[in-house]
């Protein structure tokens, strides 16, 4: 496993079980590196049981996008992990279209399953052990172009509003239980799937895609950037926020 100085030489998170979706790579593999390093117990997912996920965490094969992957995976947390106490939802992702009218009843639904529902389904299935416990952080990942939507990713910007949303209202739900809800919001990322939605956008829009030139800090993020903020909510550093949304995007996208 790579150690990263995530300033976590205390090891904050020992004695907690932490579950994150789709940490196969990009964003989610640099989350389960930082909290297996700050001392959680890891279990993880992706999609095939042929992923690989950094050495130390569980991998469980699960589809996200489903009522039956989402209670497969809950029930693997209760197996490996005996419940959760740190959930953090990383999977999500859709490609461009020409236009919004070109994006098909499949890909809203995708899209909707993926980038909000998944997260809506598995908090159902495990928030009833943290209420039990009365306490547990939950971390939702967005995307800093929500303030900002285009047509070519209206599916993908539209679920993560509602995600958002979501997450705003659970935090004030689950608040008198010691349970905190906070959103990430990453801007340009330098992941593999980001990598390729970005060069799939530049071919429907040359104009588009792989600009960075509009990050006022110069570059693009890299995955650590975002497990590094992660990583801050899930900790008694941030026992104080909750319903919070953390932009991590080099200054970039507007917000407010």
């Amino acid at each position: 496993m790579t150690t990263i100085d995530n300033g976590s030489g205390t090891r904050e998170l020992k004695g907690k079980r932490a579950l994150v979706t789709g940490g196969s790579r990009g964003i989610g593999a640099a989350v389960v590196r930082h909290l297996l390093d700050a001392g959680a117990e890891v279990l993880t997912t992706a999609r095939s049981a042929t992923g690989t996920v950094p050495e130390g965490a569980t991998l469980v094969a699960a589809d996200v996008r489903t009522r039956a992957g989402s209670e497969t995976l809950a029930a693997a947390a209760q197996e490996v992990l005996g419940g959760v106490d740190v959930l953090v939802h990383n999977a999500g992702g859709a490609r461009p279209y020409k236009d919004a009218s070109a994006i098909p009843d499949e890909e809203w639904q995708d899209a909707l399953d993926l980038n909000y529902l998944a997260s809506v389904r598995l908090d159902s299935l495990l928030v009833p052990g943290m209420r039990e416990r009365r306490s547990g952080t939950i971390v939702h990942v967005s995307s800093a172009v929500v303030p900002t939507p285009v047509g070519p990713f209206l599916h993908y910007t539209a679920a993560k509003a509602a995600l958002e949303n979501y997450s705003r209202g659970l935090a004030s739900e689950l608040a008198p239980f010691g349970i905190r809800v906070n959103t990430v919001t990453p801007g340009k990322v330098a992941t593999p799937g980001g990598e390729a939605t970005r060069e799939q956008w530049a071919r429907l829009d040359p104009t588009q895609g792989g600009n960075t030139a509009t990050v006022p800090l110069g570059r693009v993020g890299q995955p650590d950037d975002i497990a590094h903020a992660v990583l801050f909510l899930v900790s008694d550093r941030a026992s104080w926020l909750t319903g919070s949304n953390l932009v991590v995007d080099g200054g970039e996208f507007p917000r407010g």
